[in-house]
């Protein structure tokens, strides 16, 4: 038995990102249990996921120790936690040890420092064997990349030739160049806005296409730049768009600049999936180190990570003004969606159900 426990079962990029891999293991080896620790939101993620998993239980309502117990008297070999520490986790039913072995992945990007944790799930990449000692799991390198997405099954509708979305649409200019983020705005630390800026500057009629993501950062951020000789109007913010819009929306932008000290994780799937280049800077953690992954397993790696933040903000005024050299990458980012190893999901759960 290979058990899930999750509170993100519905509506939350857990279950967009993963909501096909339930279904998808191999039944001749794999027996598949999800726990889940949240209601039924009512909503098509969860609707899937408990038609697809062999077993599905709601234990929402349940105390941890009654969770853990029941998770014992079914003979789970390996328990999956997908939350870590975030929003809606029980790791006190891990701390009880109900499985022999104990798994963190996907919902926390990073290590557990938990001794009832016995491995992580994740990539060379992500977590190099030279990092392993800041780490309390032992490691399990995927192949490609550790962290899976469905969109090969959810979203192929967004590969249409035709985006129905257009620049006025939301206020961006339709003869500038246009680098976006995506990301919440706390992952954005100053050394990356200054350089945000240098980039700005570097680069005739180009803007920075931001989110609300929270509203209250707008007037800091805008405030932030001016000091540093960025005009207002060369920082757009846009609302935060439903899932599909999102991703369509994503291929108005010209380049992705990636925060390296927190990476685009799902929104660099995303913006991956949209066939919108990024620059990615990786560091040591393994929150700074996802998006490299992502981009690697794109197998268009080498463009779009870099080294230093000087390599960072020189690759991306050469894309800038190099329309040439970006449109070609951008081509190829498209042309390989389909079949390269980031979006296989299928081959993904393979590789799982091997490690």
């Amino acid at each position: 038995g290979l058990g899930y426990v999750s509170s993100d079962f519905g509506n939350h990029p857990l279950s967009h990102l993963m909501g096909s891999v339930f279904g998808m293991h191999d039944r001749d080896n794999v027996e598949v249990f999800c726990y889940a620790l949240s209601q039924n939101d009512g909503t098509e993620w969860r609707q899937r996921i408990q038609a697809e998993a062999e077993h599905f239980i709601d234990v929402s309502a349940m105390t941890s120790d009654v969770i853990a117990k029941m998770i014992n008297e079914d003979k789970i070999q390996v328990l999956i936690n997908l939350n870590g520490y975030t929003k809606g986790a029980r790791n006190e039913i891990f701390a009880m040890q109900p499985a022999p072995i104990q798994v963190s992945y996907m919902g926390f990007p990073g290590t557990t420092g938990a001794s009832y944790i016995d491995y992580l799930v994740t990539d060379e990449f992500v977590s190099p064997t030279r990092y392993a000692h800041i780490y309390s799991e032992k490691l399990v390198h995927l192949p490609h990349c550790y962290f899976v997405n469905d969109y090969k099954q959810k979203n192929c509708d967004v590969l249409g030739p035709v985006c129905p979305h257009e620049r006025s649409d939301y206020g961006l200019p339709k003869d500038k160049f246009i680098f976006a983020c995506f990301n919440q705005l706390y992952k954005m630390d100053p050394e990356i806005f200054d350089t945000w800026c240098n980039i700005v500057k570097r680069v005739p009629n180009s803007v920075l296409w931001l989110l609300r993501f929270p509203a209250t950062g707008e007037m800091r951020v805008k405030a932030h730049a001016a000091a540093r000789g960025v005009s207002p109007d060369q920082i757009i913010f846009t609302d935060v768009a439903m899932k599909h819009e999102h991703i369509r929306r994503s291929e108005l932008a010209d380049l992705f600049l990636d925060t390296p000290l927190c990476n685009a994780h799902t929104t660099g799937t995303d913006i991956l999936w949209a066939g919108l280049p990024m620059i990615t800077l990786p560091l040591e953690k393994m929150a700074t180190r996802v998006a490299g992954s992502l981009c690697l397993a794109t197998g268009l790696g080498d463009e779009m990570i870099v080294s230093s933040t000087k390599e960072y903000e020189d690759r991306a005024v050469e894309l800038a003004t190099n329309p040439a050299k970006l449109q070609a990458l951008t081509n190829k980012l498209k042309e390989v969606r389909l079949t390269c190893p980031l979006f296989d999901t299928a081959r993904w759960v393979r590789n799982l159900d091997r490690a």
